[in-house]
């Protein structure tokens, strides 16, 4: 693990089985992630990642390690313009994230009686990464889904838009103090 990896740990009240169930199975991952995966899940398989209705498949998309109900590694997926698209993806931010190295992402499954202790290890940054940047709000979310998808049978609702700030008065930014 690098430096500038990303790092989640949270706690289910589920089993192994089923968080495995929960991050391999396409019907599952469709429902919290909004994305499937077409592979069978062993080392060094490819995996077609689809989201939206953009698939992507890459040679370099493969699976690193697949313990069932233990550890699962893979590399992170590839960026292309269909989907960035699909996504809501700027094509600057595209090509920036198409211009790093690609990234992986490890899922830990511990068993801890009733609850299952997953710990997300998401690396190989390079600094200043904008897939970092970006990963390190969304796993939080996607990752508190699955917590409550598996818990509740059930998925959040979406957060409301944060409302925008108010404009500072003119009278304050103006004021000729230096300070607002």
């Amino acid at each position: 693990m690098d430096s500038n990896a990303f790092v989640y740990t949270t706690y289910i009240r589920t089993t192994p089985e089923r968080l495995w169930q929960a991050l391999t199975d396409p019907s599952f991952t469709r429902r919290y992630w909004g994305a499937e995966f077409a592979t069978d899940w062993r080392t060094g398989s490819t995996m077609d990642w689809t989201e939206r209705g953009a698939t992507v498949t890459d040679p370099e998309q493969v699976v690193l390690e697949s313990t069932p109900h233990r550890r699962l590694s893979y590399t992170w997926h590839t960026f292309t313009p269909e989907w960035a698209r699909s996504v809501g993806v700027a094509d600057d931010v595209r090509a920036r994230l198409a211009a790093e190295p690609r990234s992986k992402v490890t899922f830990e499954i511990e068993p801890l009686g009733e609850l299952v202790r997953l710990t997300v290890v998401h690396d190989g940054f390079a600094a200043g990464s904008t897939a970092r940047g970006m990963i390190e709000h969304g796993w939080p979310a996607l990752l508190s889904n699955l917590k409550t998808l598996l818990e509740t049978g059930e998925l959040l609702p979406e957060p409301e838009p944060e409302p925008e700030p108010e404009p500072e008065p003119a009278s304050r930014i103006t004021s000729g103090t230096g300070r607002a």
